[in-house]
């Protein structure tokens, strides 16, 4: 059983990207580590980070999120980097070939799911998702709102 990144330990969601969970099927989770630089830390911890229309790609080996929007830090000075700048991701080499044969081959893509904060260091889970279509998203909202109405019932009919 996978255990969610809020349930360990040490760890401090600092964004979500809902998004993804509407428009993608998730069929597993990876995390990797951010190359940051000390502003961009420090905004992090400020909370202003956006990873609505982020995407992860793999060139030459390595792996990069780009469309990852940190604003720039209010404190900083000439240190501040380009908001939507593309970053690098830290993985293992065999995990990033690992992804980088699955999204070929089987048309999968990697999608930024969370930033969060294990202890002092920065974070992203990594999605390997497959895309939903529009009856996949209508079917889920349907099935939501379903939940939703049985929850209502049962507890109405608890409470009396």
């Amino acid at each position: 059983m996978e255990v969610s990144p809020t349930e360990k330990k040490g760890i401090k969601i600092a964004a979500q990207n809902r998004k993804a969970f509407h428009d993608y099927f998730v069929e597993d989770r990876y995390e990797a580590g951010v190359e940051l630089f000390g502003t961009e830390v420090k905004s992090i911890r400020a909370g202003t980070l956006n990873l609505k229309d982020a995407y992860c790609t793999i060139k030459g080996g390595e792996l990069f999120v780009h469309g990852m929007h940190i604003s720039p830090y209010e404190k900083g000075n000439i240190f501040n980097k380009d908001p939507v700048r593309t970053r690098r991701l830290l993985m293992h080499k065999r995990e990033i070939r690992k992804l980088q044969a699955l999204v070929q081959k089987d048309g999968y893509t990697l999608v930024p799911l969370s930033v969060y904060f294990r202890d002092a260091r920065v974070k992203l889970e990594i999605g390997l998702c497959k895309g939903k279509k529009n009856y996949d998203k209508r079917a889920t909202a349907a099935r939501r709102d379903a939940d939703r109405e049985m929850d209502r019932t049962m507890k109405e009919r608890n409470s009396r």
